[in-house]
């Protein structure tokens, strides 16, 4: 599996948890905090005001003021789909990627969590990325 769990870490932290009552897998967490220990890479760590977390195959969903951050790069948005079922990590709506040269406007990012190949592109096939170098 590409997903670790460390014995000594609880991969996904939040300050209320409720289980879905339609679906017991499904728990709704808010003010969350996630450790994604992923094999041969980096930890992702990510945070947002809201979560759906299925407990039956770990795809979590991430929404309102979703923040990744990842080496020395930070992702901003409103909305994160990460599933290791679809081994994707998608996130949208009011994007920013940030890393140590450039900051980076977008629609959607979409990564593999595997190869680590990413895609940023725009809804509107007429609008462009906007990148701006920080120096």
């Amino acid at each position: 599996r590409l997903f670790e769990w460390d014995p000594y870490t609880l991969p996904i932290i939040a300050e209320k948890g409720e289980i879905d009552i339609r679906n017991s897998n499904i728990i709704f967490l808010k003010n969350v905090k996630a450790i994604i220990k992923l094999r041969n890479s980096n930890e992702i760590l990510i945070f947002s005001n809201f979560g759906n977390y299925d407990i039956g195959n770990f795809d979590t969903i991430f929404n309102e003021n979703v923040i990744i951050n990842y080496l020395q790069n930070t992702i901003k948005g409103e909305y994160l789909d990460f599933s290791i079922l679809k081994n994707s990590m998608i996130i949208s709506q009011n994007v920013i990627y940030t890393d140590t040269i450039n900051t980076l406007k977008t629609d959607v990012i979409e990564m593999n969590i595997d190869t680590k190949d990413t895609k940023f592109f725009m809804y509107n096939k007429n609008r462009k990325v906007k990148i701006k170098s920080i120096n």
